[in-house]
């Protein structure tokens, strides 16, 4: 046995490097990768009418692929996304934006580092918000959002100002993703994959947070554990084969959305 005397660290590392070597990334489109996103998302109890937004950055400096408004994640497609400007002008596509996608132009402007920004109203993040606590991360499938989730505890109303805009992107901070009380969740990432894979965690977070707490007190988990468990389920090869996988769910029961 090879490995019996490898240390942790170095495991973690053989693992790393067999999934980069081993495992292939899907082709896609970032159009492709944003409508299975939104069937994805759709499927996985993201959905709440017409509420909600997803964005990209686009090729060209300060615009963006988004959904067209008046279309649910469900009805979403590879070729009815539409592109804007930080304005929300319409610059390529059909119809207009979700007036909402005004505090998406602000994150992205205070942080260039964001390509992809999820907003939605899942049913265990809405409960949740009402309670006006923040999320807790106290399970090893939820890692990826320990110590990486703020907290918005006072409602700013409907998010369709500049103030909004700014509220938000300053409570992302260095973080990942926000909670916002009586509201919902949004979540970024460099990558469509990243991103898409935070959105289906936090409402799962959510879900066991609110079945934790009926039945007894969350128990913290030990900081330097989580942290690793955040590092490990956090890189971009990850991000890819999960979301490869969340892709072939959906495309068996949405192939008319690429």
């Amino acid at each position: 046995m090879k490995t019996a005397d490898k240390t942790k660290q170095e495991l973690m590392q053989i693992a790393e490097s067999n999934m980069q070597a081993r495992i292939q990334d899907i082709e896609l489109t970032v159009r492709e990768k944003l409508a299975l996103t939104c069937r994805i998302l759709f499927d996985k109890g993201h959905d709440s009418g017409l509420a909600g937004q997803i964005t990209c950055r686009s090729d060209q400096p300060n615009t963006f692929l988004t959904q067209r408004l008046g279309l649910g994640f469900d009805e979403i497609t590879a070729d009815n996304l539409v592109e804007v400007d930080h304005d929300l002008e319409l610059l390529a596509g059909q119809g207009m934006p979700n007036p909402a996608n005004r505090f998406h132009t602000w994150i992205y402007k205070e942080h260039p580092e964001v390509n992809c920004i999820i907003h939605t109203h899942p049913t265990h993040v809405a409960a949740l918000s009402m309670l006006e606590v923040p999320l807790i991360i106290s399970q090893m499938d939820t890692a990826a959002l320990y110590n990486d989730c703020s907290f918005v505890a006072e409602w700013p109303g409907v998010p369709v100002g500049n103030e909004e805009g700014i509220l938000i992107s300053k409570a992302l901070g260095n973080n990942r993703a926000v909670f916002l009380a009586h509201h919902g969740q949004l979540v970024t990432g460099k990558t469509i994959e990243e991103a898409c894979n935070l959105a289906i965690l936090i409402e799962r977070a959510a879900k066991l947070q609110l079945l934790a707490m009926s039945a007894g007190q969350i128990k913290p988990l030990p900081h330097d554990l989580a942290q690793e468990a955040h590092d490990w389920v956090s890189s971009d090869k990850r991000n890819k084969v999960n979301f490869a996988y969340y892709a072939r769910q959906a495309l068996k029961n949405h192939q008319d959305c690429i």
